[in-house]
């Protein structure tokens, strides 16, 4: 038991070191989600070799309650995804965005389904490997979403100390040339940590980031700053950076800005968007080499599973190549696997 609980504080102590280090890295949730469950497992060991029943009763309970809610909990994932995506079509409009909880559902029904038949029972045992690949591969992109969204959890506790030189607002689009509830709530979100970095100390300059879409007479960057003056910030506190077209770009010219105002002194700045769109704005303000973390405004509950969904596809996509690398190397060794049994196991 010993050597559990020594793996357990040493997961711990690699977790806060790796957070505390970069918070903006998916291998927080990893790290995270291992240190758990060997927590679970230490607790496990010593119910059973102290006989405590209290003890056992806390770890047996959910245990028992996950085997009877996961049947279930499935089900209601399900149809709480086709409701979603119902409420959000119907508030937003039709778009292919705007059904990926849908399109999830359907996923999820099909994989359900696809077990339920077994489709391995009817082709040769030498391709069995191959099945196992792919049932690997969907194993590893479940815990790769699992790990990505406890980083998600961990992220939205960051909280920047109010001595920024920089708040840097994230555009997310105008609506006939007008700052949306969405795009309104970011720089909401900005407004309120100037105000309460005012009552401490020197307030921060406010930079709003956002080109000039094909279909916008105005950069949105613009519109940002009247909404920002219009909502109590002076003028002179308010910077466009107006060339942007999408997060990244957010992040790197935001960051050649700053290093400009700043003269290229050490500075502080932090960033708002949305809290479903934190996480992967984060992981494009280290792209960009910008040293800053963020703060995430609230979000309609009913557009928050679609927006998770979009995100988790934007962070696969962001790391494709080592995705791409993990699953080849599966299917590759599944494959040789499936040679092998053929020419040799008869």
């Amino acid at each position: 038991m010993v050597w559990i609980g020594v793996v357990t504080t040493l997961l711990f102590l690699l977790f806060v070191y790796s957070y505390l280090r970069e918070p903006r890295r998916i291998i927080n949730g990893l790290l995270f989600n291992v240190f758990i469950i060997s927590f679970l497992l230490l607790c496990s060991v010593y119910a059973i070799r102290t006989d405590l029943q209290a003890l056992k009763f806390l770890i047996v309970i959910p245990i028992i309650a996950l085997v009877i809610i996961i049947p279930f909990g499935v089900i209601a994932l399900i149809v709480g995804l086709f409701i979603n995506a119902r409420v959000l079509i119907r508030k937003e409009g039709r778009r292919l965005a705007n059904s990926l909880t849908m399109i999830t559902a359907l996923g999820i029904i099909f994989i359900l389904i696809i077990r339920q038949l077994h489709p391995s029972q009817y082709v040769s045992d030498h391709l069995q490997p191959l099945f196992g690949g792919v049932s690997l591969v969907m194993l590893y992109f479940f815990f790769n979403l699992l790990n990505f969204f406890t980083a998600y959890t961990l992220y939205q506790f960051n909280r920047p100390k109010y001595r920024q030189d920089f708040i840097i607002v994230l555009g997310s689009g105008l609506i006939k040339d007008k700052v949306p509830p969405l795009l309104a709530s970011r720089i909401d979100k900005a407004i309120e940590f100037y105000n309460k970095q005012k009552t401490k100390t020197t307030p921060p300059k406010i930079i709003l980031s956002g080109g000039q879409g094909a279909d916008e007479s105005l950069p949105e960057a613009e519109a940002m700053q009247q909404y920002a003056i219009q909502h109590g910030i002076p003028a002179k506190d308010t910077i466009q950076e107006n060339r942007s077209i999408n997060t990244y770009q957010n992040m790197k010219f935001s960051k050649e800005l700053l290093d400009q105002l700043s003269l290229n002194e050490p500075y502080n700045s932090i960033f708002t968007t949305n809290n479903f769109h934190l996480f992967r704005a984060g992981i494009y303000a280290r792209k960009a080499g910008l040293d800053s973390q963020g703060i995430g405004a609230k979000t309609a509950l009913y557009y928050w599973p679609n927006a998770m969904v979009r995100e988790y596809i934007a962070i696969v996509s962001i790391k494709r190549k080592q995705h791409l690398i993990v699953v080849i190397g599966i299917m590759t060794v599944s494959l040789l696997l499936s040679i092998v049994s053929w020419l040799f196991v008869y």
